[in-house]
């Protein structure tokens, strides 16, 4: 039969596929018909808006933190002042209280003051858990950003400006001063520093 020994040409279905798609002098395609010029371009640039992105998250997240710093530090601060105003109402009450403890009389039942020596115990351990302190008085130093003198008092047998006697309690709201205790305060003698003189 006429096969290709004999000149007749090949059947065209095996010529096409032993031909590339194409042609022969078809060029390897490129994604997007890019060069490779062109593609290091294009990689750079989604490097670059790549970083661009993530410097702007960073910045959203600081951003995010700060607010809900923020955001929790005004609510500490107006709970905070909140409580300030109640516990500031309720101290004459608990001056109240420790004025009858201090003050007993005689002919009223140990029981009635053990009662209320019971609810003072209480009344103190609840503001206590609520951030109040008492200020310390008691063989100390005057402090004018904790305490207000009312009395100057001559004394030796107190240092200059060594607290006497408390006639107030004063108190600390979380390290934040609520209501300074008002105090008497020596004061060296007046005839001792002149027989120095002498």
């Amino acid at each position: 039969m006429g096969g290709q020994a004999d000149g007749t040409p090949a059947d065209p279905a095996v010529v096409e596929m032993s031909t590339p798609p194409g042609g022969a002098e078809a060029a390897p395609a490129t994604e997007g018909g890019l060069g490779p010029a062109e593609l290091a371009a294009a990689y750079q640039k989604v490097l670059a808006e790549k970083q661009e992105l993530f410097e702007r998250l960073l910045r959203k997240q600081a951003e995010l933190e700060n607010f809900r710093k923020r955001t929790q530090r005004e609510k500490e601060e107006f709970l905070q002042h909140a409580n300030a105003d109640l516990l500031r109402a309720l101290l004459p009450a608990l001056d109240g209280l420790e004025r009858a403890l201090k003050h007993r009389d005689a002919k009223v039942p140990n029981q009635f003051y053990e009662g209320l020596e019971h609810i003072h115990r209480q009344f103190l351990d609840i503001l206590g858990r609520a951030g109040l302190a008492p200020i310390e008085t008691s063989g100390k130093t005057f402090d004018p950003h904790l305490h207000q003198a009312v009395e100057m008092v001559e004394s030796e047998e107190h240092g200059d400006h060594e607290i006497v006697e408390e006639l107030q309690r004063g108190y600390k709201l979380k390290n934040r001063l609520l209501r300074p205790a008002i105090v008497k305060v020596a004061v060296a003698p007046k005839g001792g520093d002149s027989e120095n003189q002498n």
